[in-house]
């Protein structure tokens, strides 16, 4: 630290950072601040910082940052291809929708596993949106309703894809395997995800049927044809994934197969579905552009967690917590960490993740939690915050629905967020109990 300052002083950046986050302001922009104001505390010069940024696009955050683009890229190709909607249509049509009750399960079902596959809530509910309107509204479902689905079940997606950002972030600052993370995390979240979202989506249907509705042209079928191009990228696309997926959690492989798997898929499809290499080519080009901030976002995080793990801010901190840990214990810990990762600290959840290891990490070592465990903590801390409190992915589900009932959207958000929070105090005391 500059002119000897105290190392807890280094925690500066980060609180900037989470400041400007939490007042809306640009996310790309706040961590390069952040980052400055970090450089400036460490005392780093300008001919530092070429080699810094170097080092952060090999970092663990960067790739994560490329997979969360090449993901993007894949989502274009299925929607040129018009394979994601006809994924869609196909299940949709099979199941035989007659009940509201039916409707919403496989509406569930449906956004879990796209955005699972896809890994982004946002890109694969888009997808999603318009194909399942046509067949939810003419069962009676309202905006209301779909808006509290897209949000609750996408959730579930990100909570359990093998591939998604947010797991594949969870996976590298533990060293989990992804069935260890699955057993002691994926599943028991997405379960209660799941059963909360139902639960909530039946409340909600209840109170607004007959207040809001879809209008009668959205009741219509979906206009779609089927060209033997889109049923071949389909089958390709499904045989794919379910190949490379289970190759993937069989060999045990690394967070960097998730890129291969993206570029894989995305010229299986593209092929079988008629398009040009440099059409899909073109295609993974322009999904990518519009992530790229948050790639160079994420390759920006690395210099600046780096440098405040360098001022020793992290480990002073500890110290001065270490009264208030001797008396709350593991309980406690596990408590106030998910606590502050959900409602003290903004941004993309792959961000928030990081923080969440870094800040609090050594102690859940220190204080001998498994890191099974501690995935639980980083996964409902990073992840619940955008139930919470409104911000850009409760909006953004609603939007998608053409819902514009926030007071819904809002009391599944802060139900979720209890029933989570009570789930990890309900492990910290089994935890406490067993050791």
């Amino acid at each position: 630290m500059i002119f000897n300052l105290p190392p807890i002083l280094g925690l500066i950046p980060l609180i900037l950072y989470i400041i400007m986050t939490i007042r809306g302001k640009d996310m790309v922009w706040s961590v390069l601040l952040a980052v400055i104001v970090g450089a400036v505390l460490t005392g780093k010069t300008l001919v530092q910082a070429g080699p810094i940024l170097a080092t952060a696009l090999g970092s663990f955050l960067a790739l994560i940052g490329l997979i969360i683009m090449l993901g993007a890229g894949l989502g274009e190709v299925l929607t040129r291809t018009r394979v994601a909607p006809n994924i869609v249509r196909v299940v949709m049509t099979k199941a035989n929708i007659r009940t509201q009750n039916k409707a919403i399960i496989v509406t569930m079902l449906l956004c879990s596993v796209l955005v699972g596959m896809l890994g982004t809530l946002a890109g694969a509910n888009a997808i999603l949106a318009p194909i399942v309107i046509s067949f939810v509204a003419s069962i009676g479902l309202t905006p209301s309703t779909l808006g509290v689905i897209f949000h609750g079940a996408g959730a579930v997606g990100l909570m359990a894809g093998p591939f998604v950002p947010p797991v594949v972030t969870i996976l590298g600052l533990t060293g989990l395997s992804y069935g260890a993370y699955l057993l002691e995390a994926g599943i028991p979240l997405a379960i209660l995800l799941w059963i909360v979202t139902f639960v909530m989506a039946k409340k909600v249907q209840k109170s607004t049927q007959g207040v809001t509705a879809y209008a009668e042209e959205d009741k219509a079928a979906a206009d779609f044809q089927v060209t033997p191009e889109v049923k071949r990228g389909t089958v390709v696309f499904i045989v794919g994934m379910v190949l490379m997926l289970g190759f993937g959690i069989y060999s045990r492989v690394g967070a960097a197969y998730a890129t291969m798997v993206m570029l894989t898929m995305s010229f299986a499809v593209g092929l079988a579905a008629g398009l040009k290499p440099t059409q899909i080519l073109e295609a993974i080009i322009a999904g990518c552009t519009r992530l790229f901030p948050l790639f160079f976002m994420f390759v920006l995080f690395d210099p600046l967690m780096n440098f405040i793990i360098e001022s020793g801010a992290f480990t002073a901190l500890t110290e001065y917590l270490q009264p208030v840990l001797a008396v709350g214990g593991k309980i406690g810990f596990m408590l106030v960490s998910t606590l502050i990762g959900i409602f003290g600290i903004s941004g993309a959840a792959v961000a928030q993740s990081r923080v969440i290891h870094d800040l609090f990490g050594p102690m859940a070592v220190s204080l001998g939690i498994p890191m099974a465990v501690w995935a639980l903590v980083i996964a409902v801390g990073s992840q619940l915050t955008s139930f919470a409190y409104p911000g850009a992915d409760m909006l953004g589900q609603m939007g998608l629905a053409r819902s514009k009932d926030i007071k819904s959207m809002m009391r599944n958000g802060i139900t979720l967020t209890i029933v989570t929070v009570a789930y990890i105090l309900l492990r910290s005391i089994i935890l406490t109990i067993m050791s």
